[in-house]
């Protein structure tokens, strides 16, 4: 249960519990380097989107550490219900760099450095800034992995250091789309995946970013950089002076599965098409069938709920999914199991088929985009709500 958890909230991090190593801001040689090092995604949801972190290597001075942002403790207290509710605090981990690459060659993802073209005193005062941002009482941050991450933290890092000589390209400054948007083909392998994100996550993920929100991708990151230039005394200059790669991908075999939810969904919808048809037929209904639907739309209402209004995760609220998960639903299901239904249940049925066509407006109107997979979903709820709502004339 804590997995399924931490695959349902968390969209996209690496995580760890890496222990802290500091130096007392020494002075670095000339010849050492800071790189924004980028990874590539993984086979798990919460990986799904690869990771970014800083690299500081003096070879005179024996330094090669990682400046890892996407590390949390799991020995915090209430661990899971601080991580549910939004509240729980990442932390800026220092530690070996040959560790860091380890994890990541066992998992067979690649890894790239951009090497940055900066004088050694921008060099040094990023490691001071670093190494001051890993101390234990400086560490700790809010994370949103959406607009304050692993990947976000690099350009502001960059940006407090030497950004009056920062030269930001063009194509940046331009709306890139939306969070939603940007995410979708890092799922197109995970169909489960990437419904869970889509019902869980609300419309504040479908306006258009701004170029510091369109960091929040690490491979957005790795393309930014490479685009990214510095003045130096009126002269302009790429600010990435060489991209090394550190590890290969290694060839995988798809994992995709034929039952994603667009099909398992279309099957229970036409389950559901037939079953209310033989009820059409025979005059009757179907109790164990509308208890079903009702409870379980009800209580994945119920969860989506306490996700958008009782958590601080910030791209959960606005969600009109609820329009269709309706928490309500939950409690109205007992009542489906009576062998006469109240009057008021078929007001009730008319009141969920208006909120449905509310939803296919914001749809249209593309407030907020939902997943494909609820096409079925709302055609086995109309279809099924239409006839509770038809099964007595209407007073």
């Amino acid at each position: 249960m804590k997995k399924l958890l931490l695959l349902f909230i968390l969209c996209f991090t690496i995580t760890g519990n890496s222990q802290q190593t500091s130096t007392n801001f020494i002075s670095l040689s000339n010849k050492a380097e800071i790189s924004v090092i980028t990874c590539g995604p993984g086979d798990e949801v919460y990986a799904a989107f690869g990771h970014s972190a800083f690299r500081i290597e003096d070879k005179k001075n024996g330094i090669d550490r990682v400046y890892n942002y996407g590390t949390f403790n799991f020995n915090t207290p209430n661990f899971y219900g601080k991580f549910a509710q939004g509240n729980l605090l990442y932390l800026l981990s220092a530690y070996d760099f040959n560790r860091f690459v380890g994890s990541y060659y066992k998992e067979g993802r690649w890894v790239k450095a951009q090497v940055l073209d900066l004088k050694p005193s921008e060099v040094q005062a990023c490691f001071e800034f670093l190494e001051n941002n890993a101390l234990p009482e400086n560490s700790p941050y809010l994370y949103d992995y959406f607009f304050d991450n692993c990947s976000t933290r690099l350009y502001d890092v960059i940006d407090e250091v030497v950004g009056e000589k920062l030269v930001i390209p063009e194509t940046f400054k331009n709306s890139k789309g939306t969070h939603r948007s940007l995410i979708q083909p890092y799922l197109v392998d995970k169909p489960w995946g990437d419904f869970g994100i889509d019902i869980a996550l609300g419309s504040v993920i479908d306006r258009a970013v701004s170029m510091e929100e369109f960091l929040f991708l690490p491979e957005n990151v790795f393309t930014f950089f490479d685009q990214l230039k510095i003045n130096e005394n009126g002269v302009e200059k790429n600010i990435v002076k060489r991209t090394d790669t550190i590890l290969k991908a290694q060839e995988k075999d798809s994992n995709s599965s034929f039952f994603s939810p667009f099909i398992l969904f279309s099957v229970f919808s036409i389950f559901v098409v037939l079953i209310t048809g033989k009820d059409k037929r025979k005059k009757q209904r179907t109790k164990w069938l509308d208890f079903t639907l009702f409870f379980g739309i009800g209580l994945l209402g119920l969860m989506l709920s306490l996700i958008s209004f009782a958590t601080n995760h910030a791209s959960a609220a606005n969600n009109f999914n609820l329009l269709w998960a309706f928490a309500p639903n939950l409690l109205v299901s007992f009542v489906l199991l009576k062998k006469e239904l109240p009057m008021w249940i078929h007001t009730y049925c008319l009141g969920l088929l208006i909120l449905m066509g509310l939803l296919l407006l914001i749809w249209l109107l593309q407030i907020q985009i939902f997943s494909n997979a609820v096409i079925p979903i709302l055609l086995l709820l109309g279809y099924r709500y239409y006839y509770l709502w038809k099964l007595k004339p209407r007073s």
